[in-house]
């Protein structure tokens, strides 16, 4: 994965290694934790991890509950290491799919020094932003109410507004507004976050952007485009199964197998005459180039898998597990 280092200074005093990768001292104050982005199904929680850390490594769609792993992205500055875990959307859970998912976006609560708890500022507060709120009252965990979308608000969204900060008061939180898609107040957002923090070492080496293997991004860039192409036909019935990833100096070939429920939805994947996967292919790989800086031949198979969603044993093959 090509990433490009936001430290312009790295002390030579290395202590530790990450994978080989050396870590080095962290300077004196440096602050460094982790910061659980919480929130409903299609609030914005990925793109505002995409935008923060400068590089996509959480896909993004305009059907809810994409987000289905804890995924890490870290943010390294002249001061701090930011460790954001990307959760997926809370909601009441109609699989067993749903109900692994929703319980580890409550661990994660548990597990961060910092919660962002991300909010649709386009429109007020409803039930679903109430229930969050109140699964975050059990926790000892510090929240910040964020206050996403401010680009796409109406002229007149005082009462949108109001409607969030009447939530924060009720339990004491501090509030940010902004936009994860234009980037506008992030910074703001970013030094928030960073108040919050305890002084801390690195976690990371400073160029690293997230602690996810390229073949789990590759296997989430290829849900990504079925989710973009095919819309509400194969909603969340995908499975991506990363099969074989060889690199040769010219080019890596990637296989990878597309799990779905019924026959009916390989139909749909498959397209007429092979056009929707030769579509979903040809994006896909276009994404992939730019996470491996490099050639990609890319070729999928899509494979019935009946009720995986439903089964215990085949979502841990699949890489679904509740978290520790």
């Amino acid at each position: 994965m090509q990433v490009e280092s936001q430290v312009s200074h790295i002390d030579n005093n290395i202590f530790t290694d990450f994978g080989g990768v050396m870590i080095p001292q962290a300077p004196a104050g440096f602050k460094s934790g982790f910061i659980g982005i919480i929130g409903r199904p299609n609030v914005g929680k990925s793109t505002l991890m995409n935008e923060l850390v400068g590089q996509k490594i959480a896909i993004t769609s305009p059907t809810a509950q994409t987000t289905r792993n804890r995924l890490r992205g870290i943010l390294t500055t002249e001061t701090a290491q930011l460790i954001f875990v990307d959760t997926p959307g809370i909601h009441k859970p109609h699989h067993q799919l749903g109900e692994v998912l929703v319980k580890n976006a409550k661990i994660a609560i548990e597990s961060v020094d910092v919660v962002l708890f991300v909010v649709d500022g386009t429109v007020a507060c409803g039930a679903g932003d109430r229930y969050v709120a109140e699964l975050l009252t059990h926790s000892q965990t510090p929240v910040i109410l964020g206050i996403n979308k401010i680009d796409q608000q109406p002229e007149d969204a005082q009462k949108i507004n109001e409607s969030y900060i009447q939530l924060a008061n009720t339990y004491q939180w501090e509030t940010a507004k902004f936009s994860a898609k234009t980037g506008a107040e992030l910074l703001q957002l970013q030094d928030l976050l960073i108040s919050h923090l305890e002084p801390g070492p690195f976690y990371y080496p400073p160029d690293l952007v997230t602690d996810q293997p390229e073949r789990f991004i590759m296997g989430e860039l290829i849900r990504e485009q079925i989710l973009l192409l095919t819309r509400q036909e194969v909603p969340h019935s995908v499975a991506i199964a990363i099969d074989l990833v060889e690199e040769t100096p010219k080019i890596t070939r990637v296989l990878a197998t597309i799990h779905v429920e019924r026959d009916s939805q390989k139909g749909i994947l498959i397209g007429k005459g092979g056009t929707m996967l030769k579509s979903v292919g040809s994006a896909a790989r276009e994404q992939i180039q730019k996470l491996i800086a490099g050639k990609v031949y890319l070729e999928l198979f899509v494979k019935v898998q009946p009720k995986w969603r439903h089964s215990r044993v085949r979502l841990a093959e699949l890489g679904y597990r509740v978290e520790e």
